[in-house]
């Protein structure tokens, strides 16, 4: 009875081989009124944050453990660690805190558009670059106009793409492997 915290309105009496519960009507109704209620305690001083300070802040502890979820799941995929060393370790840990970030912001700015983030960057997916190259071995990338689901959701997130990016030669790394060569048929 202790483990369930039923003895304040239940009794129970031992009447040779039996057990006999009987339930305290009015202890049970002054139980019953604080069903759903909770004690916060902290170690603040009043002058420091009210109570309904408190008691909001323990209500956005809900929203932490939203964003560690997040950061743990396929969208950053913080787990598996293949770092050994602190430093990496840390920065790992700082990438992926910034990059949450950023879906916090992409959330806000998609919600009137009914997107989820995970959507929203699908349909980003889809912007592309064309290398233009000028006699003389200049060369440029250039940003064809976007489609119009793709612009809104940019103009949504309040992102201005530029016309033209410096063609400096770098190969992003993919967590897939892309062929070298592409097939055409």
């Amino acid at each position: 009875m202790a483990r369930l915290k039923v003895e304040g309105w239940l009794k129970a009496a031992v009447e040779g081989r039996r057990l006999r519960l009987q339930v305290e009507a009015a202890a049970l109704g002054q139980a019953s009124r604080l069903d759903g209620c909770y004690v916060i305690k902290t170690d603040l001083p009043q002058a420091a944050a009210d109570a309904q300070t408190v008691h909001d802040r323990y209500k956005d502890l809900a929203h932490v453990e939203q964003a560690f979820r997040t950061c743990k799941t396929a969208l950053l995929e913080m787990r598996p660690w293949f770092v050994r060393i602190e430093k990496s370790t840390r920065g790992h840990a700082l990438v992926v805190m910034l990059a949450y970030l950023i879906v916090r912001q992409l959330a806000k700015a998609w919600a009137a558009l009914d997107l989820t983030v995970e959507e929203g960057l699908r349909q980003l997916s889809t912007l592309c670059t064309m290398q233009m190259t000028v006699k003389g071995g200049a060369a440029c990338h250039c940003l064809p106009t976007p489609r119009p689901a793709s612009a809104e959701l940019l103009r949504a997130a309040e992102i201005e793409l530029p016309q033209s990016l410096p063609c400096l030669g770098a190969r992003v790394v993919t967590r897939k492997k892309l062929q070298e060569q592409r097939v055409t048929p």
